[in-house]
């Protein structure tokens, strides 16, 4: 059988690549669990429908079809997720009569595009969001409230500094209605090319798409480039001369965005009128945020507000929520090494041999040590102590244990060797599990 070769866009990590991945997972769960919100896990498929009603992801499904299913079979019109805003949605509309609003939930799962692979874009990745829901109304307040957990979350890993960029989609649908755009929602989609094409391009495909003038185009292109780390940018806004009422109401709910941000989270967030998010379901504040010193990632953590993504036609659910690529976060710093762990495996003690003899009494230690919590296991074999030293430096183990009449403990990164009463020993705190380094 020839040797198997890595399938592109589907990253599988090393064990010590994956401790790291656990560690972040477990530091965001416990972030968010302190910020109030609750856990849920949403099935992999959703029906089709569901996942193309809103926003232009059809390339990005993979359709689900079981090989030897007919023309009638039960998988036909399933979709693996692209992302867990749709299928939380949809969570929300079938137990609603179950759920207590506002409903703060989290939710880390592995999601499915279709799209190139490239640096820090998969086809199959995690993703952690946090979303805050209620019934009829959702006060502006949360939209200032997601980026400081965010902000909570993120703090504490070692990563380079973040900038989140915000912008509110009601301010410029509201400044392209001030100025005759009819077609406010393409405007916003060509506006968020506006990095990958450029501003010749995205005034070509403005006055092409949506029938704006020049004059029209080139005031897009005008707020597109206002960004500020303050209030500052309302009065540049104000200052191109376009009134709307949507428009006002955008200013005045990003400004408050902005305000808080500086107050409690200094540095974190710039006010970036280009950005828009892609997505048609979003409809006020929205959230992209990128990684200091690798901006070439793109947006490692995005979202923003929605109104009418949760409706049956009867009830709307609006929410608002971000979403953090995980994958897409840690995967390249970790094929770096600008991240790793302390040791591949979880083991703090290897406990040796003499002889296989003496395996009924390693066993016992072990248990013994991990009764108490520590993280231990037996030599493989009754190997000479060298080799099991090597065996467990290879792995990062940072202690070996000899039983004897009089048990021994050595650290085998200095070298100290003292006896050890195994029911009161204690590794330093900082030994006892792996932990994250930035080499």
């Amino acid at each position: 059988m020839p040797r198997p070769q890595p399938l592109s866009g589907f990253p599988e990590l090393l064990p010590r690549q994956r401790i790291v991945e656990q560690q972040v997972v477990d530091h965001l769960r416990r972030a968010f669990e302190l910020h109030g919100f609750a856990n849920v896990q949403t099935r992999a498929v959703e029906q089709m429908d569901q996942l193309l009603r809103k926003g232009e992801t059809s390339k990005e499904v993979y359709v689900l079809r079981r090989l030897q299913a007919d023309s009638g079979g039960g998988d036909a019109g399933l979709g693996l997720h692209f992302d867990l805003t749709v299928p939380f949605a949809r969570y929300v509309l079938e137990n609603a009569g179950k759920l207590n609003f506002p409903f703060r939930r989290y939710q880390i799962q592995q999601v499915w595009r279709g799209e190139r692979p490239q640096e820090g874009r998969f086809r199959e990745f995690w993703q952690a969001d946090i979303d805050i829901v209620d019934r009829d109304e959702l006060p502006a307040h949360y939209e200032v409230e997601i980026p400081l957990v965010i902000a909570d979350a993120l703090r504490g890993l070692p990563l380079p500094p973040v900038r989140m960029h915000v912008n509110n989609r009601k301010l410029c649908q509201g400044f392209y209605q001030g100025l005759g755009i009819d077609d406010t929602d393409e405007a916003l989609r060509i506006i968020d090319k506006l990095d990958k094409v450029g501003p010749e391009a995205v005034q070509k495909l403005l006055i092409d798409q949506v029938e704006a003038t020049p004059e029209q185009a080139e005031a897009c292109l005008k707020l597109a480039e206002i960004s500020s780390e303050d209030t500052s940018f309302v009065d540049r806004v104000k200052a191109l001369g376009v009134t709307d009422p949507l428009l006002e109401e955008g200013l005045g709910e990003l400004a408050a965005v902005v305000e808080a941000a500086a107050d409690q989270a200094p540095g974190l967030v710039v006010a970036d009128l280009k950005i828009a998010r892609g997505l048609d379901y979003y409809t006020g504040t929205v959230y992209e945020t990128v990684l200091e010193g690798h901006e070439q990632l793109g947006s490692i953590c995005s979202g923003g507000r929605y109104d009418t993504l949760a409706s049956d036609g009867k009830n709307t659910y609006p929410g608002v929520g971000i979403s953090i690529g995980v994958s897409r976060l840690l995967v390249p710093l970790l094929s770096s090494g600008a991240l790793d762990a302390t040791r591949e495996v979880p083991t703090c003690v290897l406990v040796a041999l003499a002889d296989e003899d003496g395996r009924g009494e390693a066993n016992a230690l072990a248990r013994r040590l991990r009764e108490r919590g520590v993280p231990t296991q037996v030599s493989p074999s009754a190997a000479k102590f060298g080799k099991q030293i090597k065996f467990a430096d290879k792995r990062g183990i940072p202690f070996v244990l000899f039983p004897g009449e009089e048990h021994q403990i050595k650290d085998i990164r200095s070298g100290e060797q003292t006896p050890v009463d195994v029911d009161s020993w204690e590794p330093p705190a900082e030994d006892l599990h792996p932990r994250i380094v930035a080499p």
